[in-house]
This record gives C-alpha cells, structure tokens and sequence, in this order.
C-alpha cells in the first residue's frame, strides 16, 4: 500500500466541499499525504491543469496514478486496500 507523502499528492482549494471529504479519507485510513492548494497560486494551478487537462479539483496523484475528484472506489483500488 503507498502510504509515503511522496507518493500521495493532493490539490486543492480551501471552499472544495470534496477536497475537505477526501482529506478527510485519508486521515481516517491513516494515509500520508502532501497537499497542494491551487486557490491562489497560478503556478501550481497549472501544473494540476497539465497533469488532467481539466480544473476541477480535488485532484489526487497516488504514486503518479491521476484521479479526478473524490472517488473513494478508485482511490481504494490505487492504493489497493
């Protein structure tokens, strides 16, 4: 299971109701993870932009693997738990 901060990355912004919900997750399975807020820093906006082609957020990079959204199936499947 990838449970290192350098392998489970976050992006956010501070009003994302789901961004809160899967930060939330992680706490309670006790994973690791780095967050990135996008609310006012253009230059890590960009680099989420690029990584999906998209500005929703949350974005969740688990060990390179992307997803888009909080999307608790596809984030346990990831991490393999």
């Amino acid at each position: 299971m990838l449970t290192t901060m350098s392998n489970v990355l976050i992006y956010t912004t501070t009003t994302c109701p789901y961004c809160k919900m899967a930060k939330n997750y992680f706490k309670e399975k006790g994973i690791a993870y780095t967050e990135k807020d996008v609310t006012n820093d253009a230059a890590t906006q960009e680099e989420m932009i690029k990584k999906t082609g998209q500005m929703a957020v949350p974005v969740i990079d688990i060990g390179g693997k992307t997803i888009v959204g909080f999307d608790r199936e596809a984030i346990e499947k990831t991490l393999g738990v």
